[in-house]
C-alpha cells in the first residue's frame, strides 16, 4: 500500500544534517517541481516516489547571535525574486532557469597566500563548525530588501583553517561559471565568472556568514546553492553565490560589478542611505511583500558590529 505524501515528507524532516551527506540532498524547490509534475500523472506514477525523491532534509542549526527580531520575508518571495545573472537578468528568471544547476558533487578551491591550500568538498566544509541560524536583513542596491533566516557558520572559521599568511590583506571569491548550465549568462552584459572580494578584517568579522541553507533547509539553486556568502551590512551583490574558489591576496581584488560599472558600484558597497546610486535614492527601501517604504539604516542596521572597521575612512569616497 502506498504511503501518502505527508508521511513521507515528515520522515525526511526529522532527519538531521549530521545523518545525511550534502551530496544526497535535493533542494525543496526541486522536489516541489517534481511533485507538481507527478500530480499530473496517473496514480501509478506515485510508485516512482521515494524519500530520496522528496529530499526535504531539515538542516539542524542552533540559534545564532546577531539575529534581527524582524519578521522574515515569505519564502515564496525570497525564492522567486532574485538577482542571479548567470540564470537571466529578470528577477523571475533564476527561479525558472536555475533548476539545471548541478550542485553535487561540489568543491571549493582555497588558494593564494595561505599555509593550507587545498580543495575542500562541501561535506568537509560543513563539518568545520556547527551550523547556526541567523535572521539577517539583506539589502539590495535596487532599493528593495528582505529578512531571511540564513543557515551557516562564520566565514572566519574557514579562513582560520586555511591559515592565511600575514601578507594576505584581502579575500577574493569566485562563482561557478558553466555555459552549459548557465546559457543565459551569454546575454547578461557583465563579465563572468562572477567575482567578489572583502578586506581581511571584513571577512573575519563574525557577521560574515558562509551559508548553506535558509528557512531550515538547503539553499535553493536560485538563492546560491550549494554555498554562498552573506555579508549583511553590504548591498546584496557582495554576497556572492555558488562559490567554487576562495583566494587570499595582498591587493584589493577586482569585483564583477566594479569592473562593469565602477561609477555605480564601489568595492566596499556598504549600505549607506546618504550615498545615492546615480539612478535612484538609497535613503528608503521597500521590503519584499510590503507596499510602504521604510528608511534605510546605515550599515543595514549592523553599525554596532561593523562601524569600527571603517574608522577614518570617507564612506562617500569609499562607497
Amino acid at each position: 500500500m502506498l504511503r501518502d505524501e505527508s508521511s513521507i515528507i515528515e520522515d525526511m524532516l526529522v532527519r538531521k544534517s549530521p545523518d545525511i551527506r550534502y551530496s544526497e540532498v535535493t533542494p525543496k524547490s526541486a522536489y516541489l517541481n517534481r511533485r507538481r509534475f507527478l500530480s499530473t500523472l496517473p496514480l501509478a506514477g506515485a510508485a516512482l516516489l521515494s524519500p530520496r525523491a522528496y529530499g526535504a532534509v531539515k538542516l539542524a542549526a542552533v540559534k545564532g547571535p546577531y539575529s534581527t527580531a524582524e519578521k522574515p520575508t515569505p519564502f515564496i518571495d525570497v525564492t522567486t525574486y532574485n538577482n542571479f545573472y548567470e540564470f537571466g537578468t529578470g528577477k523571475e528568471d533564476p527561479s525558472k532557469n536555475a533548476g539545471k544547476l548541478k550542485t553535487s558533487p561540489w568543491s571549493i578551491t582555497v588558494e593564494g597566500g595561505a599555509t593550507k591550500k587545498q580543495v575542500f568538498d562541501l561535506d568537509a566544509i560543513m563539518k568545520m563548525a556547527p551550523l547556526e541560524e541567523r535572521i539577517y536583513r539583506h539589502r539590495c542596491v535596487e532599493a528593495w530588501s528582505i529578512v531571511v533566516p540564513w543557515i551557516g557558520f562564520p566565514l572566519n572559521v574557514l579562513i582560520k583553517a586555511a591559515q592565511p599568511n600575514p601578507k594576505a590583506k584581502f579575500v577574493a571569491f569566485e562563482s561557478l561559471y558553466d555555459t552549459k548550465q548557465m546559457p543565459a549568462a551569454r546575454w547578461a552584459g557583465i563579465p563572468f565568472p562572477y567575482i567578489e572580494g572583502l578586506r581581511m578584517d571584513e571577512a573575519m568579522n563574525p557577521l560574515a556568514l558562509l551559508c548553506f541553507g535558509m528557512y531550515g533547509q538547503v539553499l535553493p539553486n536560485q538563492d546560491g546553492a550549494p554555498v554562498r556568502l552573506v555579508v549583511p551590512w553590504k548591498y546584496g551583490f557582495k554576497s556572492i553565490k555558488s562559490i567554487v574558489k576562495i583566494k587570499f591576496v595582498d591587493r584589493e581584488p577586482p569585483t564583477t560589478w566594479n569592473l562593469a560599472n565602477a561609477h555605480e558600484y564601489g568595492f566596499y558597497s556598504n549600505v549607506n542611505p546618504t550615498v545615492d546610486h546615480p539612478r535612484w535614492s538609497q535613503a528608503t527601501e521597500r521590503r519584499l511583500g510590503e507596499f510602504l517604504k521604510r528608511k534605510t539604516l546605515m550599515f543595514n542596521g549592523y553599525g554596532d558590529q561593523v562601524a569600527s572597521l571603517y574608522t577614518g575612512m570617507d564612506l562617500r569616497k569609499n562607497y
